[in-house]
């Protein structure tokens, strides 16, 4: 099950994740892996410069975005195959 950290203030985008068979930890949870991050886009920089290397995972910005179209990009972005 793909894991997925995404910022305390985006309790909806956690539940459709959950909903749809994500595992969903709270940014900040460095103990274990994650497969993707969500964030919302008013503090960029709360990974700093780091992100990439820190989790080797897509950081996906939800800022002026739905519930249903972040689960979309998450889902999109840690699917085996491509979407379009």
């Amino acid at each position: 099950m793909p894991r997925v950290a995404v910022e305390h203030s985006l309790s909806d985008i956690s539940s459709m994740l959950r909903q749809n068979g994500y595992d969903v930890v709270e940014l900040g949870n460095w103990q274990q892996m994650v497969d993707a991050v969500v964030i919302t886009g008013q503090d960029v920089n709360v990974l700093g410069d780091q992100s990439k290397s820190i989790t080797g995972a897509p950081v996906i910005n939800a800022s002026g975005m739905s519930a249903q179209e972040v689960f979309h990009e998450v889902h999109k972005r840690l699917s085996p195959t491509h979407h379009q």
